[in-house]
């Protein structure tokens, strides 16, 4: 399909999710949106904390190549469970609020 002049100018208003705006149905798009948000606040702990990756790895008890995982944004390779407990072992437990 040919794109035309005015196409790469479009602009759409985001829904809120981007992983919905990439066409992910709504419940995989909201649990992608959850990881991604989540394994953020993790590194983001991680980083306020100052620690290495290997003080990390030791605090969330997995290898530190899975922290340079965590840090360089895998989010493919973390479950939602996982990062919860990480979360928890950073002292940050997540929490999940169902909108009404």
């Amino acid at each position: 399909m040919c794109k035309s002049a005015g196409d790469e100018n479009r602009v759409e208003a985001s829904s809120g999710n981007v992983f919905a705006d990439l066409g992910f149905d709504d419940a995989e798009a909201q649990v992608l949106a959850l990881r991604a948000d989540l394994m953020a606040q993790v590194e983001r702990t991680i980083r306020e904390r100052r620690m290495t990756q290997v003080a990390a790895s030791k605090v969330l008890g997995v290898s530190q190549s899975r922290v340079s995982d965590l840090k360089r944004g895998k989010v493919e390779k973390f479950s939602l469970d996982m990062l919860v407990t990480f979360a928890a072992r950073l002292g940050k437990p997540a929490e999940i609020t169902l909108a009404v």
